[in-house]
């Protein structure tokens, strides 16, 4: 008996200490093996490992793809352009006038915005495409601000482009080494074969019903174009409508329009007396009221197939009686922060904010622009007042809350790079103007759904540079090489002719840039009237 407890205790004993073995050797084997698969990898990925200064970035939208948005497309795109009119009607762009009174800067600015050049290379039409030639108008008066055309700011732009002008587009389709030169050679955008077959079908198909209203309306003033020319801050919302409603895309019959238009002015709405910031929400509410009662447009989508178009600040709290245009209408707005509420990325669209300019943008070399970076604005927000503590006494980076000493397009033309700050808005006049005086944006924005974003590829022309990466702004330009920097700059070039508003629209410009957002946008299911 004794024998058999000896071995039975032995035995158990004996199995006991291997299972405790057991249970340690086990997950030590896995997390050994493990922690190898770990430090293989992360050896294999250089991410993990290096870690380097980067550009904090924002976050933008992806392009949409185009089996999502669109129904299948012809495979050879077409697009239209007329040469003669590519850069027709700029003008200097300026800092905002609301800033004129309490800023000195700016009152330098208006007296001397109606004497700088608008010289330089500007695009020929070639029997090939379009080349770049160095003209300027002879017969001008020559100054010591004279901004002479400059060869190395151009050299290297493709030979051959894809813009081609009507008759071309009427008369034959784009051949396949045509569209290879486009597709190989034109960065700034994200795709630019999707881009071109969506154009050429946009122009083509797509139409807008615009609700209508008589001459004698009482308010006439902001749901009619405007008879005299744009002009101001805000003039984007009243180019659009004038181009919009003597463009083909219009129809009169809402049975074959794919989008409606809601054409009341917030600008409009803001100057009137009537009405005044106060009383803008109420109006849009009773506006809305009225339309999907007196027409069964709106109700058939609950108004998602219906959008307006809105430049001035306050149009992103007009629709707060209005919940519905909010949540489904399609926003076009210029300030278009997708860290607020009330604009929603990809159902709403960016509209640049533009100053009305006259002429062709002037030119000026990269090797000739001295100053590294440019700033000149009111401090009326935080992001302006940290730059101007970090670099108000700098020697490269000019950032300056005072009266110039020298014009703003001179202070433009002058340097490398022209920062885009926030003010009250993520969107101001400036990005336009860096683009028409070809100077390379840097945007201090955060949050900012930057214009065009699901079509342009704005890494490829500009820098985003979120606000806490401001201290190290010298270091995030002086890591930028001048090839870098040729490259950003004659992108910039190249991306001009979409923030530029013309009274006849040009392809390309900012309207139909706008029209094809809209496009991007549109409902591809339509609900037929009989079916309510």
């Amino acid at each position: 008996m004794a024998v058999s407890v000896f071995f039975f205790s032995f035995f158990s004993h004996r199995h006991l200490r291997e299972s405790l073995k057991s249970l340690f050797y086990v997950p030590a084997s896995l997390a050994f093996m493990t922690f190898i698969f770990l430090l293989i990898y992360i050896s294999s990925t250089s991410k993990l490992i290096i870690h380097t200064h980067h550009i904090h970035q924002l976050h933008i939208k992806p392009p949409l793809q185009l089996s999502t948005i669109t129904s299948p497309l012809p495979t050879s795109p077409i697009v239209r352009i007329s040469p003669e009119n590519l850069f027709e009607n700029s003008s200097l762009g300026l800092p905002e006038p609301d800033e004129v009174n309490d800023n000195p800067l700016l009152h330098n600015v208006m007296e001397n915005s109606e004497s700088q050049l608008s010289q330089g290379g500007v695009l020929q039409m070639a029997s090939n495409g379009f080349t770049v030639t160095e003209t300027y108008e002879s017969n001008n008066e020559v100054n010591n601000n004279e901004v002479l055309p400059e060869k190395d700011i151009n050299e290297e732009l493709p030979e051959k482009d894809i813009f081609m002008n009507n008759t071309e587009l009427n008369n034959k389709e784009v051949s396949h080494d045509h569209q290879d030169i486009f597709v190989h050679k034109n960065e700034v955008f994200h795709d630019p074969e999707i881009f071109l077959q969506n154009y050429k079908e946009m122009n083509r198909s797509l139409k807008i019903y615009v609700y209508p209203h008589e001459r004698n309306h009482p308010f006439a003033n902001v749901l009619l174009p405007e008879k005299s020319e744009p002009g101001g801050n805000y003039a984007s919302e009243s180019f659009f409508k004038k181009a919009l409603m003597k463009s083909h895309f219009i129809t009169k019959d809402p049975s074959e329009a794919d989008l409606f238009y809601l054409p009341f002015s917030i600008a409009g709405l803001r100057n009137d007396r009537r009405v005044g910031v106060g009383g803008i929400k109420d109006f849009i509410r009773d506006y809305v009221y009225k339309v999907s009662h007196e027409y069964p447009y709106w109700n058939r989508t609950g108004g998602a197939d219906h959008f307006y178009v809105a430049c001035h600040s306050v149009g992103r709290s007009a629709m707060e009686k209005a919940v519905e245009v909010k949540l489904n209408a399609i926003q076009m707005v210029c300030s278009s922060s997708y860290f607020l509420p009330g604009y929603i990325a990809h159902k709403d669209a960016s509209v640049p904010q533009i100053w009305p300019r006259k002429g062709d943008p002037p030119t000026r070399a990269p090797s000739k622009r001295k100053k590294l970076a440019f700033f000149a604005g009111a401090m009326n927000s935080r992001v302006r007042g940290y730059l101007l503590q970090q670099w108000r006494n700098d020697s490269e980076i000019f950032v300056n809350q005072g009266r110039l000493k020298t014009p703003y397009s001179e202070a433009l033309l002058n340097s490398k790079f022209c920062i885009h700050a926030k003010g009250f808005e993520v969107n101001t006049a400036r990005i336009g103007d860096a683009m028409y005086y070809g100077c390379v944006p840097i945007i201090l924005a955060d949050h900012y759904d930057l214009p065009y974003a699901d079509v342009l590829d704005w890494e490829s022309f500009a820098l985003v540079v979120s606000t806490v990466d401001i201290p190290l702004l010298k270091k995030i330009l002086g890591e930028i090489g001048f090839d870098e920097y040729r490259r950003l700059q004659r992108n910039v070039v190249k991306v001009q002719k979409h923030f530029q508003w013309h009274h006849l629209p040009v392809d390309f410009d900012a309207f139909y840039m706008a029209m094809y957002e809209l496009w991007l946008r549109r409902s591809h299911v339509r609900v037929p009237l009989g079916a309510l």
